[in-house]
């Protein structure tokens, strides 16, 4: 137990500390994108020491503890409390079976075996515990919505519901390929089938694709936040909160960036292990590669929560139907046709695999990716062919 409750506190404020700083970063990345001036003069009171501005996120979250705890009374006050701890609880609960980082060395005054820098180890159905808990996200902001008795915060949750749930679908599909290609649905195993077979990023294209744009629109990061829209829904489903039930929601909505990037890193980029074995043996491990191997894995993460950034200051927003028409009729039947791909290579694999490989030898890992890059480009090119070219973007009279 106390095993468990060192790596949950470890846990907890990394994240509480990431989505601070990095909401910073994001600041100064959109400060470069947009050539315009980031937070640069937040340092400490009564000097002229400003600490490159890192004293910013200290200082946004002293404001939102201090601020006055107003709840409007047109609310229904128990689901208008009830929807911000919901939120941040699934979006930390998830990471009760996320990895982050390897195994560490034995130590003697806490355990004998290395120690897995996981919550909940040997969980066999980890990819169904992070689904279950991001649709239950989704109730957070319905509720929201809902209990606010306002008609931008009901029309902000009504939009984040349709999308998630639209998105849900070729989130999925993307991840059935990993697993139909391992065979299981624990993370750590999948990172381990990487290691000899190949980042799933280059034998799997389609997935990747069709799994990164399905993240976006979980995160509602844009082009995909419809749910909030400043422009047209002033704040979204959030509009009535302030305080620190808005700083819940806040936190929630960056832990969803970094559980997405997680899962791409785990799922696609082999976690923590590079190529030609570069970070060691699995067994046993010493602490210089158990500490290399986790700088690798937040290098990777890291890495990818900066293309997120760099997409939302570089693209506009989408409209509302041409968001569900790119779920529905762009990438749902992607993701099939990428899972009928997959089945089909994996049954081949079933019948004619030991031969063909023994045949092929270390060729046969890049002949199953050039395979898969011929087929992913093929199903984007005639999505392309089957999509109108320009979208209607006219104002729309009744008659």
């Amino acid at each position: 137990m106390i095993l468990v409750l060192i790596k949950i506190v470890i846990l907890l404020a990394g994240l509480m500390t990431a989505a601070a700083y990095f909401v910073l970063l994001e600041r100064r990345i959109a400060a470069w994108v947009q050539d315009r001036q980031g937070p640069n003069r937040v340092g400490i009171p009564m000097t002229k020491i400003r600490l490159l501005g890192l004293g910013q996120p200290l200082a946004d979250g002293l404001k939102f503890i201090f601020k006055e705890e107003y709840t409007p009374a047109h609310v229904d006050r128990r689901l208008f409390i009830l929807a911000p701890i919901t939120i941040l609880t699934a979006a930390l609960g998830v990471f009760a079976v996320i990895p982050f980082g390897s195994m560490l060395p034995p130590i003697s005054s806490l355990s004998e075996k290395p120690i897995p820098l996981i919550v909940a180890p040997g969980i066999d159905v980890g990819m169904i515990f992070v689904f279950a808990l991001s649709s239950i996200s989704v109730y957070g902001v319905i509720l929201g919505g809902w209990a606010s008795n306002s008609k931008y915060s009901f029309l902000g949750g009504l939009r984040s519901s349709a999308q998630m749930i639209a998105y849900e679908l070729p989130l999925g599909l993307g991840i059935l390929g990993v697993v139909l290609a391992t065979g299981s649905l624990r993370l750590e195993e999948i990172i381990e089938v990487q290691v000899t077979s190949g980042w799933f990023a280059l034998t799997q294209p389609l997935g990747f694709l069709v799994f990164v744009v399905a993240g976006f629109a979980e995160a509602a990061r844009l082009p995909f936040d419809l749910p909030e829209a400043e422009q047209e829904l002033i704040g979204g489903y959030h509009t009535e909160y302030s305080g620190i039930k808005l700083l819940l929601f806040l936190v929630a909505e960056f832990l969803h960036m970094i559980t997405a990037s997680f899962l791409i890193v785990i799922l696609f980029f082999g976690g923590w292990h590079l190529p030609f074995g570069l970070t060691g043996p699995d067994e046993p491990i010493g602490w210089g590669f158990a500490v290399f191997r986790i700088l690798v894995f937040f290098f990777k993460i890291s890495a990818v929560i900066l293309f997120f950034m760099l997409v939302r200051w570089s693209w506009p927003r989408f409209r509302f139907d041409q968001l569900m028409s790119l779920a529905w009729k762009v990438m749902l039947p992607l993701g099939i046709v990428h899972l009928v791909f997959v089945a089909t290579m994996a049954e081949l694999h079933h019948y004619y695999g030991a031969q063909w490989v023994a045949r092929m030898g270390g060729w046969a890992t890049w002949a199953i990716a050039g395979c898969a890059w011929i087929f992913a480009l093929g199903a984007l090119g005639l999505a392309a062919a089957c999509s109108p070219i320009i979208s209607d973007n006219r104002p729309h009279t009744e008659t």
